[in-house]
C-alpha cells in the first residue's frame, strides 16, 4: 500500500518523533494508534526463533534467562558457514522468515558477520568466519530467504566487535586499511547485495568513538557509501549518549530508555543543538521499514514444523567437518559391536548460550539415533565416561568407558566443550577442552584401536590426542536435528561435505591476536592488521592443526581444465574462470571449489592469497560439472588510505583453484591494468628511488640529477660496489642533494625544482 510519509511526518508533533526513536518495552517499538503507526515485534535468533514469554511484561531478559515459544534450532552459525552453500542457508532464512510470520514477528535480530579474529572469542559459534568474503556472501544469503518472506533481518554487530571482555564500554583499535579490507568487508557484502531492512551497531567503540554514535561508520561508510536504506538499531543496551548517536545516524534506540532518550532528543531540537531536520531523516527511515512490515504481514501464516526439522537435519549434514579418516574407519558398516562413549552423546549440546538460544520444536537424541540408522545389524552399548558438569576424573565412568571399548569393534567418543566452556557475556581462557574428556579419549585409546571423535563445540580446540584416533568428525553444533545428521554421516547415509570456515591452530599461541587479546583495560590493539586466520598461517609458514576451507569426505574429486577467459584486462573488467570437477569415487559426493587470487609483485603489504570465490558441487560417481566464477575491481583491489578507495596496482595475478587455503590444485595467471590516476607529490624527503619508481618522475629529474653530487662507481669498481653505490643512491632523500653539492644545489633550488616537478606529474 502506498503511503505519503512525509504527510504523516508533518502530522507528528516532536514528542512523538522523538518517541519513535526508542522502544516501547523490551521487544517493541512504539506505534502512534492516532496516524496509524504499529509497534514492531522483534526478536533474537540468527539461527532460529526467540521469541520471549517473560513472566512479566517488563522483564528484560536478553541472555535467555526465560522460556521462549517453540521454534526450529538450526545449526549455529559457526555451522552454517561450514556448508559453503549459499542456496541452502538461503532455505534456512526462508525458514526463519516463515516462523517469523506465524509468530508475528517484524524483524528477526541477526544475522552475525563479525570477523572471528580469536579463537577464544566467547561467541565465535554466532559468527561465520575469519574471512570476510565467505561471511559476506553467507550472510547475504541468509538475510535475502528471510526477507523473502517479508521479515527483516538485523545485520550484527556493527562493526569490530571480535570479543565479549569489556564488549559494552571497550575500545577496539584498528588501522583504517585492516578494517577496510578484513571487518567492515565483511558486512560491505551483505549490506550491498541483500539489503537489510535493519544493521545492528555494536556496543563497543571503534577507534575511541562508539560504534553506537559513530558517524563514519553510521553515515559516510553505511548510508552513503553502501547505500543501506534502512534503519541502524542500537545492541540492547549500547547507547551512550543518545542524541549523538541521533546525529550520528542511529535511528532507533532498544530496548525503551523509559523516556530518557526521547526527552534527550526533544531539549536538543528546542535548543537548536540538533535540528528538526535530522530527527526528520531518521522518522522517515523507520516510518518506511514499520510500513514495509505491515505490508508484507501475511494473514494466518503458518509454518510446517516437521518439514522444517527435516531441513534442519538436511543442513546440520552439511555443515559438519570431517577433519580426520585413517584407514577409511568411516563410514562405519551397519553391523558388529559398536561401543558409543561420552556424556555429550546423552546430553546433547546442540546451540550457543545467551541470545540466540532457542527452545526447539523437537529434539533428536544422539543415541536413539544411532541406533536407528544403525538398524539391527549393530550391536551399540552406552558408557557416560565423564561428568559433563565437572573436569574432575571419575574413576568408575572411566572403568566403564574402557569395559565398553574393549568388547567392541569400534568406539565412537562424544567429546567437546559445556555450555560453561563458551557463551555470549565472556571469552574463552584456552582452547583445551575438559580435562577428564582428554583423559578420557587417551584412556581408551589403550584398549581400543578403532576410534572416531564427533566434537560438538562452537570454536576450534587443541587436539593433543589427535593421534590416538583414526577419525574425528566436527559437529559443531547441529542444531535440533543433530543426532540423526551424525548418524547419517557415520553411517554413509551422506557423505562429509563440510569445511572449514576458520583455522584450527595447533595450540592458541600460534593465533596471530595471541599477544593483543583481549587488550589492556578497555583498549584492545589489532596489532595483526590484515593477517587473520590463514593470511597469518600463510605469511608466517606457521602448519595449523586443520587449515582454512579443509574437509575431508569419503568420495574422491579431480580438477581439470582451467580456464580464464581473458589474460588481460583492467580493473574496469569482470573475468570469468572456469574449471571442471569430477567425482572419481564410488559414491555421491559435494566438493567445495575455492577460488584465491594472489598479487605476484605489489608495493604495498598483501596477504599472500585471499579467497575470492567457491561454489559447492554435487556429484554422482563419474559425474564431471564445470564451476564458473566472475571476478571483477574487487577480486584484485586493495584498500588505498591515501585514495579513501579501492585501489588496483597494474600487474600479474596468480588465479588459484583449491580444496583447502593449502592445497592449491591449479593455477594460472592473469595481468591487470589499473585505470586510476595516481599523482604523486614530491618533498625534499623523496627518495631517488621514489623518482625513478615514476617513468614520468625520472625522465624530467634527469636533467638535473645528471650534474648533481650522487657518488659513482670507480672504473673498474666491482660489482659488488656498484650494487652498494646503487643501493645507496636509491634510497637517498633529495634533501640530502643540498648538503652533499658544497653549495652548488641550493635549498632554494631544490623548492624551485619540486614545484617545478610536481606541477610536471599534474601536466602528464
Amino acid at each position: 500500500m502506498a503511503r505519503d510519509i512525509k504527510n504523516i511526518l508533518k502530522q507528528m508533533t516532536l514528542e512523538e518523533k522523538a518517541g519513535l526513536c526508542s522502544g516501547l518495552d523490551f521487544w517493541h517499538t512504539k506505534g502512534i494508534e492516532r496516524l496509524g503507526i504499529p509497534p514492531l515485534l522483534v526478536t533474537d535468533g540468527p539461527h532460529g526463533l526467540r521469541k520471549q514469554m517473560p513472566k512479566k511484561t517488563d522483564d528484560p531478559d536478553h541472555l535467555g534467562v526465560f522460556g521462549s515459544v517453540p521454534a526450529t534450532c538450526f545449526p549455529s552459525a559457526v555451522g552454517l558457514a561450514s556448508s559453503w552453500d549459499r542456496e541452502l542457508i538461503g532455505k534456512v532464512g526462508v525458514a526463519l522468515g516463515e516462523e517469523c510470520q506465524a509468530e508475528d514477528v517484524s524483524v528477526l535480530l541477526g544475522p552475525g558477520a563479525n570477523i572471528k579474529r580469536s579463537p577464544l572469542c566467547g561467541r565465535n559459534f554466532e559468527y561465520f568466519s575469519e574471512d570476510p568474503f565467505l561471511s559476506s556472501e553467507i550472510a547475504a544469503a541468509h538475510i535475502s530467504g528471510v526477507q523473502s518472506q517479508g521479515v527483516g533481518t538485523s545485520l550484527k554487530h556493527f562493526a569490530a566487535n571480535n570479543q565479549e571482555y569489556r564488549r559494552m564500554s571497550g575500545n577496539s583499535v584498528v588501522d583504517e586499511r585492516t578494517l577496510r579490507e578484513i571487518y567492515l568487508a565483511s558486512f560491505e557484502g551483505a549490506v550491498k547485495k541483500a539489503q537489510p531492512w535493519t544493521v545492528m551497531s555494536a556496543y563497543n567503540q571503534v577507534n575511541g568513538t562508539f560504534a553506537s554514535e559513530n558517524p563514519a561508520l553510521l553515515t559516510d561508510i553505511l548510508k552513503d557509501e553502501w547505500g543501506h536504506e534502512g534503519v541502524v538499531v542500537s545492541d540492547w543496551g549500547a547507547v551512550n549518549e543518545r542524541v549523538s548517536g541521533l546525529e550520528a545516524g542511529l535511528e532507533l534506540e532498544m530496548p525503551s530508555s523509559h523516556g530518557v532518550g526521547d526527552r534527550k532528543i526533544v531539549e536538543a531540537v528546542q535548543s537548536g543543538r540538533l535540528s528538526e531536520e535530522t530527527l526528520d531523516r531518521a522518522v522517515e527511515r523507520l516510518l518506511r521499514i514499520i510500513f514495509m512490515t505491515v505490508d508484507n504481514k501475511k494473514a494466518d501464516a503458518a509454518y510446517d514444523a516437521d518439514a522444517h526439522h527435516r531441513l534442519a537435519r538436511e543442513v546440520a549434514r552439511e555443515c559438519m567437518v570431517l577433519l580426520r579418516n585413517e584407514d577409511n574407519l568411516l563410514p562405519l558398516p551397519k553391523s558388529g559391536r559398536i561401543a558409543v562413549i561420552g556424556a555429550l552423546a546423552e546430553e546433547s549440546r546442540y546451540q550457543g548460550g545467551g541470545s540466540s538460544h532457542v527452545n526447539p520444536t523437537k529434539l533428536e537424541k544422539i543415541r536413539e539415533e544411532l541406533a536407528i540408522v544403525a538398524g539391527a545389524g549393530a550391536s551399540i552399548t552406552y558408557a557416560q565416561g565423564y561428568d559433563l558438569a565437572s573436569d574432575t576424573v571419575d574413576d568408575q565412568l572411566v572403568r566403564e568407558a574402557l569395559d565398553a571399548a574393549r568388547s567392541s569393534d569400534v568406539a565412537i567418543l562424544f567429546i567437546g566443550l559445556p555450555d560453561r566452556y563458551e557463551s555470549e557475556a565472556f571469552d574463552r581462557k584456552h582452547l583445551r577442552i575438559p580435562d577428564n574428556q582428554a583423559r578420557l579419549i587417551e584412556a581408551i585409546a589403550e584398549v581400543q584401536g578403532n576410534i572416531a571423535v564427533v566434537l560438538s563445540n562452537g570454536a576450534p580446540i587443541e587436539m593433543p590426542w589427535l593421534s590416538k584416533t583414526k577419525a574425528v568428525l566436527e559437529a559443531y553444533l547441529g542444531g535440533q536435528a543433530l543426532g540423526g545428521a551424525i548418524a547419517d554421516i557415520l553411517f554413509g547415509e551422506v557423505s562429509p561435505s563440510g569445511k572449514l570456515a576458520e583455522t584450527f591452530p595447533v595450540r592458541v599461541e600460534d593465533n596471530p591476536s595471541y599477544l593483543n587479546f583481549p587488550g589492556e583495560g578497555d583498549t584492545v590493539e589489532y596489532r595483526e592488521g590484515l593477517f587473520v586466520g590463514y593470511r597469518y598461517y600463510d605469511a608466517k609458514k606457521v602448519e595449523p592443526l586443520f587449515p582454512f576451507g579443509y574437509g575431508l569426505s569419503y568420495t574422491s574429486f579431480a580438477y581439470s581444465d582451467l580456464l580464464v577467459d581473458q589474460k588481460e584486462i583492467t580493473d574496469e573488467d569482470t573475468v570469468h574462470v572456469s574449471v571442471k570437477v569430477r567425482n572419481t569415487g564410488a559414491r555421491p559426493g559435494k566438493e567445495i571449489v575455492q577460488l584465491y587470487v594472489r598479487d605476484i609483485v605489489s608495493t604495498v603489504i598483501r596477504p599472500e592469497k585471499e579467497l575470492k570465490g567457491f561454489s559447492k558441487v554435487d556429484l554422482q560417481p563419474g559425474e564431471e560439472k564445470e564451476v564458473i566464477f566472475e571476478l571483477d575491481k574487487r577480486s584484485f583491489a586493495f584498500y588505498d588510505v591515501k585514495l579513501k578507495d579501492w585501489r588496483v596496482e597494474t600487474g600479474k595475478f596468480a588465479i588459484l583453484i583449491a580444496r583447502s587455503s593449502v592445497d592449491i590444485v591449479l593455477s594460472d595467471m592473469i595481468t591487470v591494468q589499473s585505470t586510476t590516476v595516481l599523482v604523486p607529490t614530491y618533498t625534499r624527503n623523496s627518495t631517488i628511488g621514489d623518482l625513478m619508481a615514476n617513468p614520468n618522475a625520472w625522465s624530467a629529474a634527469k636533467e638535473i640529477l645528471k650534474n648533481s653530487p650522487l657518488p659513482a662507481p670507480a672504473e673498474g669498481e666491482d660489482g659488488a660496489m656498484n650494487d652498494l653505490l646503487a643501493a645507496f643512491a636509491n634510497n637517498l632523500p633529495l634533501r640530502s642533494l643540498v648538503g652533499m653539492s658544497k653549495g652548488a644545489f641550493t635549498e632554494e633550488a631544490l623548492e624551485g625544482w619540486l614545484v617545478k616537478l610536481n606541477g610536471s606529474q599534474t601536466e602528464n
